[in-house]
C-alpha cells in the first residue's frame, strides 16, 4: 500500500524543547492508527507536524508525497483535523461554516450538506456558532474536518466533550474511513475506545515512537502490514 505518511528521524521544536526528538513513522493508504503515550509525550505536535501547523526541524517527513521540509502547505487541502479548536465563526450557522469549510478547498456544496447530515446536526443548520451548546460545537467541528472531504484525517482527542450519540458518529466515522478512502491518526488516552477502533498503536514516549504493532481488535489496517512495522 502507498505511504501517506513517513516520518524519519522528525525533530521539531517548541522554542528550543524538543517537542519531538526523533519520531520514525509510516502510515499506510487505508490505515487507522492510534497514537497513545501520557500527557506531553508528542502525540498533539505530531499531528500538528503531519498537518503543516508545526515546522520540521530536521529529519525528513512526507504527507501525501508532499515534502514538509519544502512545503508545509501542499497538503493541507487533502488533511481534515479534528482536535481542540472548532475552527468555526461565531457569526456563521452550522450550515454556513460548513459551506465556508468545503469552498475553502474546492469542494462541491454537496459534501458540506454531506457532512451535515452525518454529523446529525441538521436540526441545528440554521443556528450560529456562538449559539450552539459545547457538544453540538464538538460535532459541527467534526463535520468541518468531514466537509473537506480529506484523504488524511487527524484526530486530536476527538471522544472529549462528545455525549453518547456523538461519540457513536464519531466512531462510524472511522470504522468506515477505510472504505471511504481515507487514512486516520487517532490520538487518544481513552485505550479501549482508540484500540477498538484502530488497527495498529504507536505508543509515544519522549517525543519519539518508541514501539507500536498490530491490534488484534481491528481489521481496520492493510493486510500486507507486519508486526511493528512504520513504528521502527
Amino acid at each position: 500500500m502507498p505511504l501517506v505518511v513517513q516520518l524519519r528521524s522528525a525533530v521539531c521544536l517548541l522554542g528550543r524543547f524538543p517537542a519531538l526528538a526523533g519520531v520514525d513513522l509510516d502510515v499506510a493508504e487505508g490505515e487507522v492508527v492510534l497514537l497513545s503515550g501520557a500527557n506531553g509525550a508528542g502525540k498533539t505536535t505530531l499531528l500538528r507536524l503531519v498537518a503543516g501547523l508545526a515546522p520540521l526541524h530536521s529529519g525528513t517527513a512526507t504527507v501525501l508525497g508532499h515534502d514538509l521540509a519544502e512545503d508545509r502547505e501542499g497538503a493541507r487541502p487533502a488533511i481534515g483535523l479534528f482536535g481542540h479548536q472548532t475552527f468555526c465563526y461565531d457569526d456563521l450557522t452550522v450550515r454556513e461554516n460548513l459551506r465556508f469549510a468545503a469552498r475553502s478547498v474546492r469542494k462541491p456544496v454537496e459534501a458540506a450538506d454531506t457532512a451535515l447530515e452525518r454529523v446529525g446536526l441538521q436540526a441545528q443548520a440554521g443556528v450560529e456558532h456562538a449559539r450552539l451548546s459545547a457538544g453540538q460545537r464538538r460535532r459541527l467541528a467534526l463535520a468541518v474536518a468531514l466537509a473537506r472531504e480529506p484523504r488524511l484525517l487527524l484526530l486530536d482527542e476527538p471522544h472529549a466533550g462528545l455525549d453518547a450519540e456523538g461519540r457513536a458518529v464519531l466512531d462510524a466515522v472511522v470504522r468506515t474511513a477505510p472504505a471511504d478512502g481515507r487514512t486516520v491518526l487517532l490520538a487518544s488516552h481513552e485505550l479501549d475506545i482508540g484500540r477498538a477502533l484502530a488497527g495498529r498503536e504507536a505508543v509515544v514516549a519522549g517525543g519519539r515512537v518508541v514501539r507500536g504493532g498490530l491490534l488484534a481488535t481491528s481489521d481496520s489496517v492493510p493486510r500486507t502490514e507486519k508486526e511493528g512495522a512504520g513504528a521502527r
